[in-house]
């Protein structure tokens, strides 16, 4: 069959990435966001590796997102005693010296729907899925406002409470509690020892901190906060910001480095949320609908590479619409091409947030091992960083560049 028109549910990152992609091909999308307003102010930062800016060069779309955040190429370790515990990289450089940038989630969202809309593409607003049933050759998405809309496929980029997901098989798995909960702010006037752009990270004694200087000094910060109990939906993000700077206070008070007083000089703390993350997806697909992303799978905000993986899904997925001979083929291949790659990168996540969450003696130990594990380490996170998509490829050179797991 000829496909024209993709229906993608989710308007965040994910959504105007794909959308920019499947027009590329040559297809027909349509956005559909379930906030009636645009997501701008949602979340706190994230860091776009090298390898997700260069997906997004791929697609002529990098410009506008390189104009938010700043370079952030490293990440210095440290124990709650101020030991130094390592140097570790999160990207790699391009050909002109771009290296991952940390910004906004917000101003990324923001430059990747301008993106889109400048391109022409269509994005509505108030726009919840509830169900979508097969019609003809095709899909029809129903919403939330009793409104329907028919296409020849509909993309998943709903992210971790994926509805497609649960269309495509009602039988998924949730995704997974991690034991920490993730909340973060904006800080000035409190001197650091540390450069810009470089980011600092801290494993506590009862939680994990880390914090990096813009360009302007103000100081981006997060914390990890050890939760071995998954919160109730709602629970942890309906804590105020006093409350936050209470308990935050109390529990970094007694490392050395500056998370206390920076979370004590922060007016703005940004909505804790528990960290979960989406390990193995048995059914990406079926005939006609199809997730990307965190709706497919989700690594934990350890990894720095929530963001970047999306947009080279939406890539890979652009070009398999593309380049195969029918929607059925086109899906298989895109699994085939992305799941070995991002499943990996999900495990050595768990590690690390394990890591964070560690206790008593496997503090000890972490502390010990750590320096030796990140100079061992070396070069060997390469291939995240290094993954390059070329749009005039058929899908030969992603599968001989995908790792095994």
């Amino acid at each position: 069959m000829t496909m024209t028109k993709a229906l993608i549910i989710g308007g965040g990152i994910a959504g105007p990435a794909t959308a920019i992609a499947l027009q590329k091909a040559g297809l027909e999308p349509v956005v559909f966001e379930q906030y009636a307003a645009s997501a701008e102010g949602l979340g706190v930062f994230l860091t776009l590796g090298s390898n997700g800016i260069d997906a997004l060069r791929t697609l002529g779309a990098d410009r506008k997102a390189l104009a938010t955040g700043f370079p952030t190429p490293g990440i210095h370790l440290r124990s709650y005693t101020g030991k130094p515990l390592g140097v570790s990289r999160v990207g790699t450089e391009l050909a002109d010296g771009t290296t991952s940038r940390t910004m906004r989630r917000s101003d990324l969202y923001a430059a990747l729907r301008a993106e889109a809309v400048e391109r022409g593409l269509r994005i509505e607003g108030g726009k919840r899925l509830v169900d979508a049933r097969p019609s003809g050759d095709g899909v029809v998405a129903r919403f939330a406002d009793g409104s329907e809309e028919y296409g020849d496929l509909l993309v998943g980029c709903d992210g971790l409470h994926s509805v497609v997901r649960t269309l495509i098989d009602p039988a998924a798995p949730a995704p997974s509690y991690t034991g920490l909960v993730g909340l973060g702010g904006y800080a000035r006037g409190v001197a650091v020892d540390a450069e810009p752009g470089s980011y600092q990270m801290i494993f506590g004694r009862r939680g994990f901190f880390g914090y990096a200087v813009a360009p302007d000094d103000e100081v981006w910060w997060f914390a990890n906060v050890p939760r071995p109990d998954e919160p109730a939906r709602g629970e942890v993000e309906a804590i105020g910001a006093d409350e936050w700077r209470r308990t935050l206070g109390d529990l970094f008070a007694d490392d050395e480095g500056p998370a206390a007083e920076l979370v004590a000089a922060s007016e703005q703390i940004v909505t804790a949320t528990p960290m979960h993350t989406l390990a193995h997806l048995p059914a990406w697909h079926n005939d006609r609908m199809v997730v990307l992303g965190d709706a497919a799978h989700a690594p934990s905000p350890s990894s720095g590479q929530g963001a970047s993986l999306s947009i080279e899904d939406a890539v890979v997925l652009a070009q398999s619409l593309r380049d195969q001979p029918d929607r059925a083929s086109a899906l298989a291949r895109f699994e085939a091409l992305r799941r070995p790659r991002v499943e990996k990168i999900i495990k050595q996540a768990a590690r690390v947030n394990s890591s964070k969450a560690a206790t008593g003696l496997s503090r000890v130990l972490r502390d010990l091992m750590l320096p030796v594990v990140v100079r061992l380490a070396g070069n060997a996170q390469n291939w995240v960083y290094d993954f390059h998509l070329d749009w005039t490829d058929d899908g030969s050179t992603h599968a001989a560049s995908s790792p095994s797991t």
